[in-house]
């Protein structure tokens, strides 16, 4: 029966400042949330283990730039499309990312993949570490707590929007899309947020309770395996988000997040032969 579904239709806006074309939208203001929580948290953790606020806010630049810039260009190569779309009478339908670069500037018009965003935070520790002179694994498995905690408060951001929609579903607690259709869906973006708030759970106990006893990139590989796993399995509730996946074995969120369970079951292993994380200064 359609009562036992949910109907969701909230509006992406949450009010416009007269005089000002640019409406506050729930997907920016969550983005904002993830990025001050995360920052929050990341105070606690310097602090706690005798880094400084100069430290603190230099790492916090790297990541906000890395995090955009490659969760931008994630969306504009691995989604597309990349060249010119036309229909069968040559009319352009869609302009290509590579036909039109100067289109991967307008963030403004949506479009963040986050595998994108988690090769970004990468690239981004990477320059702080080499800067700093701090061990990179160290930093990774700081930053392992926040990335689920910031994920979360995206998913719910794409729920908002009512995008990135499940697929249709029969269950009692699927919602209605009322922006997309009267079909009810799985919500596959609350899974992953909730997922992804009991991920942060799991891993600020383990950087409380158990940072001096793992090896270094214990818990990067314990966040890579958890959470890409999850993504991979939500992947099957979810609709494509581009029409090429739909002649692929799997889509192309799950081929993206392979790469990264493997790394993190590597990093797992590799950890058993290092260093403590204790007295790193």
């Amino acid at each position: 029966m359609i009562l036992n579904y949910i109907e969701w239709n909230p509006s992406p806006e949450i009010f416009t400042i007269p005089g000002i074309d640019w409406p506050l939208r729930w997907y920016g203001l969550l983005w904002a949330t993830a990025l001050l929580a995360s920052h929050f948290i990341m105070n606690r953790i310097f602090k706690q283990e005798g880094r400084t606020n100069k430290q603190l806010d230099s790492l916090t630049l790297y990541i906000i730039l890395g995090t955009i810039i490659g969760a931008r260009l994630g969306h504009c190569l691995f989604y597309g499309p990349l060249w010119d779309v036309f229909d069968g009478q040559g009319n352009l339908i869609e302009e290509g990312y590579l036909s039109h670069p100067l289109n991967m500037l307008k963030v403004y018009e949506g479009g963040l993949a986050s595998h994108g965003g988690a090769i970004g935070i990468i690239v981004g520790a990477l320059m702080y570490s080499r800067k700093e002179k701090e061990n990179i694994f160290w930093l990774f498995d700081r930053l392992a707590v926040v990335v689920p905690l910031a994920a979360c408060f995206i998913r719910l951001g794409n729920l908002m929007n009512s995008e990135i929609i499940g697929i249709p579903t029969t269950l009692p607690f699927g919602f209605i899309f009322r922006q997309i259709d009267d079909i009810p869906r799985h919500p596959a973006q609350l899974y992953e947020a909730i997922f992804c708030a009991l991920l942060f759970i799991l891993m600020y106990w383990l950087w409380k309770n158990k940072r001096n006893e793992k090896g270094r990139g214990f818990m990067l590989g314990v966040m890579c395996v958890l959470l890409f796993t999850e993504r991979f399995f939500d992947e099957m509730v979810k609709e494509n988000q581009s029409a090429f996946e739909n002649s692929l074995p799997f889509n192309m969120g799950q081929i993206l997040s392979i790469p990264f369970v493997l790394m993190g079951i590597w990093l797992i292993w590799r950890s058993k032969s290092q260093p403590k994380t204790e007295n790193e200064l």
